[in-house]
């Protein structure tokens, strides 16, 4: 029985590994263990990502909280190491490029323990980014690196990783994406929040350069306010951001402004019928570039950089940066309906999830027949 350890610990997290233990649990040869480490604390969200995508129950949260990138990291090292000397799991999983990823994946490492990244070899190429910090060191201790693009193929490579680990499979949050696009078609979110298909905008800030800068946070939302007057911005609201908001009292601003609707953070269904019916979707977050490009839905992108280049080059993702003239322009063209060119890249076909395991299957299974 191969027993492999799957990480999560935010909510993109959970959309990325809902295909992988759905696949696994495909074969009886495999035994799937689940650890949230509790990174996304909020217990109402985490419950309802959980149910809108069919995980089942973790088998352990190491319950970490919010702390410092540091005491964060050197927590779930600390409560992780105890779980894999417990479970003694052939292969650790790790998703994408947060905290819980690269705590996970170094101290699976420092036990001997294999280690699988999914969405290797994306670079932004910001190591201001503590993201960055952390894709890069996972890449370097993993076994396996399943990557969704060519350009990530090619980081790695530059980076002197063996050829042989490198293995191209495509998305698994499309696969996420492909199976639950129907299923969210039945969410009632346009008709709570008072809003009609193409006629409104979908706004999400997180990011510490644009959210924890005072003047950053200001500037993007004084140009927010002029997008407002000629289309509606529904923004459901990150934790971080909302703190600053309370912090730099920008609230109250926003409140008082007709056009932007104002929510908690949302559901994985509600939220892809949003940005399913919306006019375009102004961001900061890596994982909606992609989704945007499989929907076929303008995305303006307040970064300088993107650690997923196809968005720009095939999908309908463009960088504005924080650049007041750029998220204008950018919104007025989509605003007026100019078309935006764009076609779903290779392998983003909602298999990425089968080829992983069978990959895995075939590199580790033949030793742990039952």
């Amino acid at each position: 029985m191969l027993k492999i350890i799957n990480v999560v610990g935010t909510r993109p997290n959970f959309i990325k590994i809902a295909p992988l233990i759905k696949e696994m649990k495909k074969h009886k040869d495999i035994n799937p263990i689940l650890i949230h480490t509790g990174q996304h604390y909020d217990a109402s969200m985490s419950k309802a990502f959980f149910e809108d995508l069919n995980i089942p129950k973790p088998n352990l949260n190491l319950e970490v909280g919010s702390a410092s990138d540091a005491a964060q990291t050197a927590k779930i090292m600390l409560k992780f190491e105890k779980a894999l000397l417990k479970e003694k799991p052939d292969l650790v999983l790790v998703v994408g490029d947060v905290n819980s990823t690269f705590a996970a994946a170094i101290t699976a490492k420092k036990c001997g323990i294999k280690v699988a990244h999914v969405e290797s070899g994306l670079r932004s190429f910001d190591m201001k980014m503590p993201e960055e910090i952390n894709r890069i060191l996972t890449d370097h201790v993993s076994d396996f690196l399943f990557t969704t693009e060519k350009s990530a193929n090619q980081n790695l490579i530059n980076e002197g990783i063996d050829k042989k680990k490198i293995l191209y499979v495509g998305n698994v949050m499309i696969d996420t994406l492909i199976s639950h696009r129907e299923k969210a078609k039945k969410s009632r979110i346009l008709q709570k929040l008072g809003l009609y298909k193409k006629e409104y905008a979908v706004l999400t800030l997180h990011r510490p350069s644009n959210v924890d800068d005072n003047e950053s946070f200001k500037s993007i939302f004084n140009i927010l306010n002029k997008v407002q007057r000629k289309i509606k911005i529904v923004f459901p609201i990150h934790p971080r951001t909302l703190k600053n908001l309370k912090k730099h009292c920008l609230l109250e601003s926003l409140k008082s402004k007709k056009s932007i609707v104002l929510t908690e953070p949302l559901g994985y269904l509600d939220f892809l019928s949003l940005m399913i019916n919306s006019k375009f979707v102004i961001t900061d977050s890596g994982g909606i570039q992609e989704e945007t490009t499989v929907l076929n839905v303008p995305c303006v992108t307040i970064r300088n950089t993107t650690e997923r280049p196809i968005t720009t080059t095939e999908g309908t993702n463009v960088l504005v940066s924080t650049d007041e003239d750029k998220i204008l322009n950018s919104c007025n063209h989509i605003i007026k309906g100019v078309n935006v060119k764009s076609k779903i890249p290779k392998l983003w076909d909602g298999k990425a999830a089968d080829r992983i395991i069978n990959i895995l299957l075939a590199n580790l299974g033949r030793n742990h027949q039952t």
